[in-house]
């Protein structure tokens, strides 16, 4: 009987991965039969492609890897199909208009070498995000005023602290100014009172990013499916035709209607690939 999906989208933080920061044995089984079934497998993440592949090695075959919340489309050894970069003079201006906010701003570029996340200092992002630093710190380049460093076109920028902390700063993202210019995606962990606001080129997204692969796929959307946590993961979920929300995502986010698996301590990807392609409920 053919498959009712042809390919499986998975968010990493929150979803694919545990508290012990790695893939539970369930989940990795579910994506390995999924793929010897025939599915394309991608993972969509809002993680860099080089801080993306440790997790994405586990998997144990080539894949493509959506990184950067959209911005870049590479496969695991390497081939990059998709960029959407934030524009050079965007990035600047907007470093300008956000400078009461200059401790918690990340600039990323795609390389592999120090200076592919800079920032102004460390102080502040260290108390929200430290053990993202610990395992960047080859990457990271403290550069004041951080326009400075742009010299060529970044990835993204991105702002990050305490849920209070980034509310006005999501908020002043968002006051019209840059309108037509970039997009603002939110990551929120409210059990480590940790936001993550994320600025992109206009229209980039998961979302984008998915639906532009699919299409590379010649996949139709209703056979996509897509499993995610987080407000970043919305415009994936919006585009599969079959969306799995874990059950460790906000209760707002579960009155957009789509299917609740288990949390990601539960294997909650296993048990949402398994209902799908077999039927089965783990």
């Amino acid at each position: 009987m053919p498959l009712a999906v042809r390919l499986i989208a998975v968010d990493i933080d929150g979803t694919l991965i545990d508290s012990t920061l790695d893939i539970p044995p369930a989940n990795l089984d579910a994506l390995r039969r999924a793929h010897e079934a025939g599915v394309q497998i991608v993972l969509v993440t809002g993680r860099r492609h080089r801080f993306a592949m440790p997790v994405a090695e586990q998997l144990g075959f080539d894949f493509c890897l959506i990184s950067s919340n959209g911005a870049i489309t590479r496969s695991t050894t390497g081939q990059l199909y998709y960029a959407d970069m934030l524009p050079r003079a965007t990035a600047h201006k907007l470093c300008d208009y956000m400078a009461e906010f200059s401790g918690c701003t990340v600039l990323t570029f795609d390389k592999e070498e120090r200076g592919a996340i800079v920032v102004e200092r460390t102080d502040e992002l260290g108390t929200n995000i430290q053990r993202c630093i610990d395992k960047n710190r080859m990457y990271i380049e403290e550069v004041a005023p951080i326009t400075t460093a742009l010299v060529c076109d970044p990835v993204q920028a991105m702002f990050c602290g305490t849920i209070a902390r980034m509310a006005p700063a999501e908020a002043r993202l968002k006051d019209g100014t840059f309108a037509g210019e970039i997009n603002v995606l939110k990551t929120q962990y409210d059990h480590r009172d940790l936001c993550i606001v994320d600025v992109l080129k206009h229209g980039c997204s998961k979302g984008s990013a998915l639906a532009r692969w699919a299409a590379y796929l010649n996949v139709p959307r209703d056979q996509v499916m897509a499993i995610g946590d987080n407000y970043n993961d919305i415009e994936m979920l919006e585009f599969a035709g079959f969306p799995f929300l874990m059950a460790n995502a906000s209760e707002d986010l579960k009155q957009n209607g789509w299917a609740v698996t288990l949390d990601n301590e539960a294997c909650g990807v296993a048990a949402a690939i398994d209902q799908v392609l077999t039927g089965a409920s783990r």
